[in-house]
């Protein structure tokens, strides 16, 4: 197969719940951006914009600061919000805007070498078109990021990788393996605008806009087509919320990507389908289990603590990472875990709130916390000592002033049904 550039593109020219100031989203809270800059301190930078920003503000979205992206949170203008948007993705389907996320080729005859080199997941058991579930780990066994990895062909890989850590993976992957031979890596993250529509009416709303056998890709497969009279979209079968959908990849334009949105929002309305922003995916995330960079994963939390280790390929042979990875397996495993939590009692377990026991011992931190939607119960994720994973025992959460009881349960706490 021959090697193609990213999704069949020409590189384009690069376009540049609320509490007292600060935003609840995807990366958990934020301090939003003060309408003033104090004298001894420069300018903050203007946020980046992807390609739909006039359209979100069109919708009456409420935006954020989101890592120095000015991104919509949710649209409580159009009748709904956080809550209508996520049970809109459980029940019928729903479109985010997720243009902000990075997009790092690597091209060349040793490019497989160089991600197996960087990467915990096997690259060489990926045929062309496929995709699988990674992560750029640190010496010590912890994470620089979580990334998706597509083999685009034997030569050619597509690395899509957190927005918040675009800038820093590239600086990372060009010091790890960026002067090995034959191989040259791209950032594409400005080409790019990538659009997710998910939830059990996804497959038929695209399918009304292309002539692709979209049930016929497989779930972390992907293939290229022409979607709204739009050629060489990348089509992949992914996503970020627990149910089926697909995640379409066109040029950064904002001619191209309005019109591929305006497509989509037409072709679900039958379905109901509504516009998604970074509260409805951290939520739909959490009931689903997944993990989240600077929450569940980290550089001060590895790949076992993390409980992600079914990605985990020690016998791959050598990566950035491995000895450490091995090294905790010898010492008998992790002495820390992630669990997850429902609280038994009222109130919600937010990131950054202490754990303890039932003697009132201190013995863990939420990593991630919200209430769950679709389920109608609050829910978190918790780092805990693995003898307290095991035994399966409930615990105390300090939700500020109130001392809430929570019970272990099994991950993730939202599966979604088998057709």
């Amino acid at each position: 197969m021959v090697a193609r550039s990213p999704a069949g593109l020409t590189p384009l020219p690069p376009h540049p719940y609320l509490e007292k100031g600060k935003v609840r989203t995807l990366k958990g809270t934020f301090a939003m951006a003060t309408p003033s800059t104090p004298v001894h301190e420069a300018p903050a930078a203007p946020l980046k914009k992807t390609a739909l920003n006039a359209t979100h503000r069109a919708l009456k979205a409420k935006m954020v600061d989101f890592g120095g992206w000015d991104m919509p949170v949710e649209y409580p203008g159009l009748g709904g919000g956080l809550i209508a948007e996520h049970v809109a993705v459980r029940t019928g389907v729903g479109l985010f805007d997720v243009s902000h996320m990075g997009e790092i080729q690597f091209r060349g005859p040793g490019a497989l070498d160089a991600i197996q080199h960087i990467t915990m997941n096997d690259a060489a058991r990926l045929k062309d078109g496929q995709a699988h579930y990674s992560a750029l780990l640190t010496p010590a066994g912890t994470f620089v990021d979580d990334i998706l990895v597509h083999r685009l062909s034997e030569n050619d890989y597509l690395l899509v990788v957190n927005a918040g850590t675009k800038d820093k993976d590239y600086a990372w992957i060009r010091k790890q393996v960026g002067t090995w031979p034959g191989i040259h890596i791209s950032d594409y993250s400005a080409y790019y605008s990538q659009l997710a529509l998910q939830g059990p009416r996804a497959l038929e709303t695209l399918q009304k806009l292309t002539k692709v056998d979209l049930a016929a890709i497989k779930n972390y497969w992907f293939t290229w087509g022409t979607v709204a009279a739009i050629p060489n979209v990348l089509i992949a079968r992914t996503g970020y919320s627990g149910e089926d959908g697909f995640e379409v990849y066109i040029p950064a334009d904002e001619p191209t990507t309005v019109k591929m949105w305006n497509a989509l929002m037409e072709a679900g309305a039958e379905f109901g389908i509504r516009p998604c922003g970074l509260g409805a995916r951290n939520t739909l995330r959490l009931e689903a289990g997944m993990s989240l960079y600077g929450h569940e994963i980290s550089e001060d939390i590895n790949v076992f603590e993390g409980g992600l280790d079914r990605w985990l390929k020690l016998d791959k042979g050598e990566f950035i990472g491995r000895e450490a990875l091995l090294a905790v397996q010898a010492s008998g495993g992790p002495t820390r875990k992630i669990v997850g939590l429902e609280m038994v009692d009222r109130g919600i377990g937010r990131d950054g709130y202490a754990v303890h026991d039932l003697e009132g011992n201190r013995i863990g931190t939420i990593t991630s916390g919200s209430p769950a939607p679709f389920l109608k119960t609050n829910i978190a994720f918790a780092l805990v000592p693995t003898a307290v994973a095991a035994s399966g025992a409930d615990v105390i959460v300090q939700c500020r002033a109130n001392q809430v009881r929570a019970k272990q349960v099994p991950v993730p706490f939202y599966k979604r049904p088998k057709k």
